[in-house]
């Protein structure tokens, strides 16, 4: 039965993208509050809508695998800020659409993101990772491991996938953290967008009229026309760019602060398959998802009517003690297994294999590199991603 709203309403509106002093690894205090007060609450939202908040495990894992929940932009409230109302997913975002849209695009791209397919590329990040750290020991520490790993590995890796030459990729790097950045208007960031996308589109008629051995190229031979291949192709290098990018970053700065954790890493390079589970679970980088309802929704005793949004907390659910033992710990010999780090659901992110093959040789391989790697500035001085909907690090500055 649903609670009177008056009874039920929680209007504090607890930050979604500022983690706690001092604990830049750990979800607002307000969401996990929330989440051992009632895990499904009523709440109001930044523009004022009265809607929900989920931020248990089980609750938003059943919505994001509830097709009656949908993911449009315009149907929905912004969690996390007043950017009135929203406009529809530009051609080519998965993430703003819904089926049949979404069920077409994915289809043609699911086939080519297998895990076959990404282990494949698994010699190629290697060789890109130990160019890096050939770089890094060549000029010697103190550095930036952002600007000189954690960036260049997934940015080359999704340039040479696409087609993208990895010298122009300055064009457009500035504009994909725009996209991403909640500080940014939804007119800053249609217009980021658009940028992009105007290159790609550029990028498709080359691929049309000389097809090169590279995802955009096999795309051109599908039905897709130019306006869809210059979104899918603008998305998926935004993505490829920002969120692997932000995960070696944040994923090093764990390390460095959990040194048990490094040490394990480092003397078990075979636990990297369970690392990355981890720290994806436990850094929860895309840490905010909504919905909304399509029809009258029964979840958790409560009725979700049609029309209302539902913010999804993937980094409080990821910390839920009724999933996983010990949340609050970082703890790479654990099965982390059913984390919503790459979210769920029909929406799950594509490029998760990609993700996992290039983290899971870029770790370990730093580390056995650099034993005695270490922060060249204090915890508190890194500079946290605050205002990004990926969370992550601006710089981080190590030495060894």
């Amino acid at each position: 039965m649903t609670q009177p709203r008056e009874a039920a309403e929680n209007t504090a509106a607890a930050s979604h993208t500022r983690r706690p002093p001092g604990r830049p690894f750990d979800p607002p205090i307000e969401l996990s509050e929330q989440r051992e007060k009632c895990p499904l609450a009523r709440w109001t939202f930044p523009d004022g809508h009265h809607g929900w908040l989920a931020t248990g495990h089980a609750e938003v894992r059943a919505v994001l695998a509830d097709p009656r929940f949908s993911s449009r932009y315009e149907l929905m409230h912004n969690p996390v800020a007043d950017l009135g109302p929203l406009s529809p997913a530009p051609i080519g975002d998965l993430l703003g659409v819904d089926a049949p849209q979404h069920t077409r695009y994915r289809s043609l791209l699911i086939g080519r993101f297998t895990v076959r397919r990404m282990r494949q590329l698994t010699a190629r990040v290697e060789e890109i990772t130990h160019s890096c750290l050939d770089t890094m020991g060549d000029s010697g520490g103190p550095l930036d491991l952002v600007e000189n790993f954690a960036h260049p590995i997934p940015a080359q890796i999704i340039c040479e996938l696409l087609g993208v030459p990895f010298a122009e990729r300055k064009t457009f790097e500035h504009h994909a953290l725009a996209v991403n950045s909640a500080d940014s208007s939804q007119m800053d960031r249609l217009a980021a967008f658009a940028v992009i996308e105007e290159y790609v589109r550029g990028l498709v008629a080359t691929k049309r009229a000389t097809p090169t051995d590279d995802l955009l190229s096999d795309l051109t031979t599908t039905d897709l026309d130019d306006d869809e291949l210059a979104g899918l192709g603008t998305f998926l290098l935004g993505a490829g760019l920002d969120t692997t990018a932000n995960m070696l970053g944040l994923g090093t700065f764990a390390l460095l602060t959990h040194p048990d954790q490094f040490a394990a890493l480092h003397d078990d390079p075979d636990l990297a398959d369970r690392a990355v589970e981890e720290l994806m679970r436990y850094l929860t980088i895309v840490h905010t998802n909504s919905r909304v309802a399509l029809a009258d929704i029964e979840l958790a005793g409560r009725t979700i009517a049609a029309g209302e949004t539902v913010a999804l907390s993937l980094q409080a659910a990821n910390r839920d003690a009724r999933r996983f033992d010990d949340p609050a710990a970082l703890d790479i010999h654990r099965n982390a297994t059913g984390h919503l780090g790459f979210g769920h659901g029909q929406h799950q992110c594509l490029g998760q294999q990609l993700a996992r093959v290039e983290m899971r040789v870029a770790l370990p391989a730093l580390i056995s590199r650099f034993p005695e790697l270490r922060l060249a500035v204090a915890p508190g001085d890194v500079p946290l991603r605050h205002g990004a909907d990926v969370y992550g690090v601006h710089s981080l500055p190590v030495t060894w």
